[in-house]
């Protein structure tokens, strides 16, 4: 007899419906093709062995699966549970009438215990645009799977019943979630606030100029002065995710097998935090069988490298292409996986290997020269698409036992909502552009036009740091932001004069 049960594979952060034909005939032996891995080969023995254990048997016959399309390579052990199916429907030992309405996903234990999946969501958003009825997946993926409307997403604990549900013998209540009600009630919820910060008033405005924009950061400043402290506060201060970001993020995080069990869509913006010793491949994606990378897991979100210089030349390198193009595409001999990678970028370094270079008090213990070739680690290219450089210079006691509290992050929030709104406007007509950070040379030269007094100041800027064509560009860009934010139809002299301050890494004798 011959059965056909309905999985799924996901590429990139997108699935493909996967057809599982079972024939059961007179004969011997077990065949599995359809291009699986190690792991789905293994699945015959959890199957034989969860069978029994749930009071069925496998088949003392021929059993032949293929899983088509056959070129595409499926991998995992998410495959069980559909193929177990198709073995008991097969061999006539449960009911297989209403199976093409439904898209199958489970790793099975040996007692028939399901285990929760990668890619719940990816899975279940492909089996409503075919047309299927519902998704039946392990009670752990189920809130994550319910996101998607009009599918019936059953959470189930057992094969047992599963396959009591297919027979009619009981019924698995769909899960349902509010997913609006669910997601907004949770966006602005975080655990630190701007409040938190004491002092450092020039680097909260560099930052909130940041989150206004979209723009990289760089922050320079003295081991204990606060570089990390305020880079995890950046999410706070940025707009809410809408529901589409929300969906683009969890389904990056649930292809990685990030995402929290019994979570349905994530309500804030990601913050990733690499440490120096990552590898190429753990940062921007890839690997034997391509997962995203913290690039793709910060998409929508902020990516936070601690001491920069400590990363290996290598790992950085790679991220210039994904700074600029906002995704990575990974390339194998017979694929091209695409990731989106629409992160800010949050650098964080010492001044020189003592971290005294600059400071206030203490005195700087490295050779000459040291602190050019300490920052030497970092190519020009790459500082380049850092769009803001700001120095982080350590709190006085004053200031650290002020007990007054300075401006929540909700309060800045508000002005980077504002801010946003304008470039949403400016920018609407315009698909792949949503902040100044992501202008084109062609809508910088019509939205960031300067009048000659502004265009003055710049010049000489230019001329006495010399700044780079990508530097220019990136001052024209911070500098129409810090305009956004004052609600200016144009770029002013002082917004440019701005502009130019945050470029300290630029600066003649900066490095001694």
């Amino acid at each position: 007899m011959l059965i056909k049960t309905y999985g799924s594979a996901f590429y990139g952060i997108n699935a493909t419906t996967i057809t599982i034909e079972v024939s059961v005939s007179q004969g011997i032996n077990f065949h599995l093709v359809g291009l699986p891995d190690s792991a789905v080969k293994e699945s015959q023995q959890r199957i034989s062995t969860a069978l029994i254990a749930n009071g069925y048997k496998m088949p003392g016959k021929k059993v032949v699966i293929n899983m088509a399309p056959a070129d595409i390579r499926k991998e995992g052990s998410a495959y069980d549970l559909p193929l177990a199916i198709g073995i008991l429907a097969a061999s006539e030992q449960i009911e297989s009438k209403d199976l093409e309405r439904y898209v199958i996903m489970g790793e099975l234990s040996l007692d028939g215990a399901l285990r929760p999946i990668k890619g719940a969501l990816p899975i279940a958003i492909q089996a409503r645009a075919e047309g299927f009825k519902g998704f039946i997946v392990p009670k752990e993926n189920a809130r994550e799977a319910a996101v998607v409307d009009s599918l019936e997403v059953y959470g189930v604990e057992t094969l047992k019943e599963v396959t009591d549900f297919i027979n009619g013998v009981n019924t698995v209540a769909p899960t349902i979630i509010n997913t609006r009600e669910d997601f907004f009630s949770n966006t602005r919820k975080y655990d630190v606030d701007f409040c938190d910060v004491k002092g450092q008033e020039n680097v909260k405005r560099a930052l909130e100029i940041a989150a206004s924009g979209g723009h990289n950061v760089i922050m320079i400043g003295a081991p204990g002065s606060g570089k990390s402290m305020l880079a995890k506060r950046l999410p706070s201060i940025l707009p809410p995710l809408n529901l589409r970001e929300a969906l683009e993020t969890t389904k990056i995080h649930s292809v990685a097998g990030r995402i929290d069990r019994n979570t349905g869509l994530l309500t804030i913006r990601p913050f990733r935090s690499p440490h120096h010793t990552i590898s190429d491949v753990a940062l921007v994606g890839g690997g034997t069988y391509p997962q995203p990378g913290e690039i793709s897991l910060a998409h929508n979100g902020v990516l936070f490298l601690d001491e920069l210089p400590e990363f290996k030349r290598t790992v950085l390198e790679v991220m210039r292409q994904p700074l600029e193009d906002r995704k990575i595409v990974i390339s194998r001999a017979k694929l091209s996986i695409e990731y989106p990678a629409n992160f800010m970028l949050i650098a964080a370094m010492n001044p020189c290997p003592c971290g005294f270079y600059n400071h206030p008090e203490k005195q700087c213990l490295c050779a000459p020269g040291a602190v050019q070739k300490y920052l030497s680690r970092i190519s020009g290219p790459l500082l380049d698409r850092i769009d803001i450089h700001i120095e982080v210079v350590p709190v006085p006691f004053e200031k650290l036992s002020d007990m007054s509290k300075g401006e929540t992050s909700e309060q800045v929030r508000e002005r980077v909502i504002k801010a946003r709104k304008i470039q949403e406007e400016r920018f609407a007509g315009v698909k792949t552009v949503h902040c100044n950070a992501m202008m084109t040379a062609q809508l910088q030269k019509k939205f960031c036009a300067l009048d000659a007094e502004s265009e003055k100041v710049l010049k000489e800027a230019m001329q006495r740091l010399g700044l780079s064509a990508r530097a220019y560009d990136r001052i024209l860009k911070v500098s129409r932001t810090i305009a956004d934010l004052e609600t200016k139809p144009n770029i002013e002299w002082q917004h440019v004069a701005e502009a130019i301050q945050y470029r300290s890494l630029d600066r003649d004798g900066w490095a001694g």
